[in-house]
């Protein structure tokens, strides 16, 4: 079996545990690919290849972010929920037809949320 286009750290399962309303998260794009950072911890790491590039535009999608250009960085602060999202989505295995039923289910999931906790007073 090749090897994964993302990684998913153990970090990002800890921070998920815990319900929280506001992350504040960075993207950084690197020679090696996109990272998702909390507090300077790696979230998830996509590589730069095809498939890496594309969950990591999915995922940035979902954060209601831009993949920043090599580099540079971007925020995006989220709930537990929609970073879930996004980390599910960057995980897909993109070669299965399948996988775009759920791609298109989280996107609109995590646009609903992040929409949700903007008109929340």
């Amino acid at each position: 079996m090749s090897e994964p286009h993302t990684i998913v750290t153990d970090y990002a399962d800890e921070l998920l545990a815990t319900p929280r309303a506001h992350l504040a998260l960075e993207l950084l794009q690197d020679e090696s690919g996109l990272k998702l950072l909390h507090q300077g911890r790696v979230l998830a790491e996509c590589h730069l290849t095809r498939e890496g590039m594309a969950a990591a535009g999915y995922m940035a999608r979902a954060l209601g972010a831009k993949v920043p250009p090599l580099g540079q960085s971007a925020t995006a602060r989220v709930s537990t929920g929609v970073l879930f999202r996004a980390v599910s989505i960057a995980s897909l295995d993109l070669s299965v037809e399948e996988s775009f039923t759920l791609l298109e289910r989280w996107l609109e999931e995590a646009d609903l949320q992040r929409a949700g906790s903007s008109d929340a007073t």
